[in-house]
């Protein structure tokens, strides 16, 4: 091993049975760190890269994992060690102790059923000899130290009782407890605002330079590696496609598949008609470096200019006016009101036909209540919700559910939002059915095809279940399922946040191409600005339940005024901001 490396992984191959055969997730990587550098492994799912993180700290569940060859030396004060060689009480006193590790959703990764500060002084208890008195204020000198607000409560308090960020800082404080000289980051900030996300990068480079740690941080996102990383490898189908330093790779990058993960973030600057997706760059057979946005940029602005145009001369299909959604806090002992939560505060709007309404904001800022009260799947305390001049807020439910069919929505997570016991077929025809669309089992299958084939699915996946697919393909499903019932508008719930950024890139012009050729109105909700300013014609800014700025949505990204836009703005990762 060399001496100035904290950690050296040579030959590593990791395996794994399943009923079809053997495959190989991690195939014959290579590479090193050094102390205090922060190294990123990017790839997109099934990459290998948590398997990569997993081997190091001894986790591979084994069966059906095996290591199947490699060694992964550590330096640590015995001098080095070939962790995979190491018995598991060995491995034991160096997980947690020398070696941390922050999972990608806290809220598995924590248990429900403790106290956050119970967690942790545990984790401190066992690799320290030390009191639980003791304990106890190291836990809430940690909680300062990631910069948790009211550290004492935060103690006391469980896991759902916490923000996405909060529970995050939680993990990262659990993650330093033993002040390891290697933290491992696996996708940490994957499901949180882009503004949290940003708050987390700054606070593990301060730890950093405190604690003088090393950092693995994995991701799929090249924006947020150029954030953190010193340097950089390229995983892809199990093997190192490339590495170097981080400013090296960003701005020459070798591989195709490489060129494809930095070019499939929707761009800021500009607006093309299509994103480019990794598939362009690796089934390319000409020089990947004519694959560029420049060449349809005006077409596509003077077409986008003509289509604003024509929508903004025709009546609002839909009107929101002084709508309110109030959630109460609850009751007291002495049956005294804790309060209300003014989720949907007083808003008015209009979203014209053929228009992409984005909705942007921090998590609860009230866009998700916003999109399902409009859809009446929450009443609103106040206001009223107009659609092509009907106020569906005066519809009782059965007056309301022939208009169902026109209005749909696609939620953020597609597999929670498929029923796991039926299969893809059942769940896309099962709305067909409720609305009376088809008549017989022939019609049925025939039309479940159509719409497989018109999200870019083949006809075979109707038998499949959900756990049979990829998160890229079950949103697809998911869109057919909208699409069964001949939708005139689409709420698009956080609908490309679970997704890898290639994968996003497709459904995003799967979505834009469904758009034009249906002639379908959406409101597209995220918190990643960068990808509403994309897809959105006009973009609303949410803040606290209230717009804050309502636009075109090149003028909100090039001239934003007011300061929440700004932050939020600021918060793209990739931007240097």
């Amino acid at each position: 091993m060399d001496h100035h490396s904290l950690i050296s992984i040579k030959n590593l191959s990791v395996g794994f049975s399943i009923e079809s055969g053997n495959i190989t997730a991690v195939d014959n990587i290579s590479f090193s760190t050094g102390r205090g550098t922060t190294m990123g492994i990017v790839g997109e799912s099934g990459s290998g890269k948590s398997v990569t993180a997993l081997s190091v700290m001894g986790l591979i569940p084994s069966p059906p994992g095996k290591i199947l060859s490699g060694q992964v030396f550590f330096q640590n004060n015995s001098g080095s060690v070939d962790l995979l060689r190491l018995n598991d009480h060995k491995m034991r006193h160096i997980r947690g102790n020398e070696i941390g590790m922050i999972f990608q959703e806290p809220m598995t990764s924590l248990n429900p059923v403790f106290s956050c500060g119970n967690q942790i002084m545990e984790a401190i208890i066992q690799h320290t000899d030390i009191s639980r008195k003791a304990a106890r204020e190291k836990c809430l000198d940690l909680f300062n130290e990631v910069k948790l607000p009211r550290p004492k409560e935060i103690l006391k308090a469980f896991p759902h009782q916490l923000s996405g960020g909060q529970r995050q800082r939680v993990m990262i404080a659990m993650a330093i407890s033993c002040e390891p000289s290697l933290l491992i980051a696996d996708e940490p900030t994957t499901a949180l605002d882009v503004t949290v996300q940003k708050d987390i990068l700054k606070l593990l480079l301060d730890l950093q330079q405190v604690h003088e740690m090393s950092i693995f941080f994995i991701t799929h996102d090249l924006g947020v590696i150029s954030d953190i990383a010193d340097e950089v490898i390229v995983m892809y189908r199990g093997q190192i496609v490339e590495s170097g330093k981080v400013q090296d790779i960003f701005h020459h990058p070798e591989h195709p598949y490489t060129k494809g993960l930095l070019a499939c973030r929707p761009p800021l600057k500009d607006r093309p008609s299509n994103l480019l997706t990794i598939n362009d760059f690796l089934q390319s057979e000409q020089n990947t470096e004519s694959l560029a946005y420049s060449t349809d940029i005006q077409e596509a602005a003077e077409k986008r200019k003509e289509h604003h145009r024509i929508i903004y001369d025709k009546e609002p299909v839909l009107k929101l006016r002084d709508l309110s959604t109030h959630f109460s806090l609850g009751k007291t002992i002495f049956g005294r009101s804790r309060g209300l939560v003014k989720a949907v505060d007083n808003i008015n709007l209009e979203v014209f036909p053929g228009e992409t309404l984005g909705l942007v904001g921090e998590s609860g800022c009230g866009k998700t209540t916003l999109g399902r009260t409009i859809l009446k799947l929450i009443d609103q305390t106040s206001g009223q919700i107009y659609y092509k001049g009907k106020d569906l807020s005066r519809l009782s439910s059965r007056e309301l559910r022939p208009l169902r069919k026109h209005l749909q929505i696609i939620f953020q997570d597609p597999y929670s939002s498929l029923n796991p016991r039926i299969t893809v077929g059942s769940a896309i025809s099962e709305p067909m059915l409720v609305h009376r669309l088809v008549h017989n089992k022939s019609g049925k299958k025939q039309r479940v095809g159509e719409l497989l084939d018109r999200v870019g699915l083949s006809s075979e996946f109707a038998d499949r279940y959900p756990h049979e697919l990829s998160g890229g393909q079950r949103q697809r499903a998911c869109i057919a399922r909208a699409l069964a019932v001949n939708p005139e508008f689409i709420i698009c719930d956080e609908s490309v946040s679970a997704l890898d950024v290639s994968v996003q890139a497709q459904v995003l012009n799967l979505l834009n191409e469904l758009k034009q050729k249906y002639a379908l109105t959406y409101i597209f909700i995220s918190h990643d600005l960068s990808v509403v300013k994309y897809m959105s014609d006009r973009m609303a800014v949410m803040q606290n339940g209230k717009i804050v700025e309502l636009g075109e949505a090149d003028e909100i990204y090039f001239n934003p005024k007011t300061e929440y836009t700004k932050k939020l703005i600021r918060a793209i990762p990739g931007t240097g901001n």
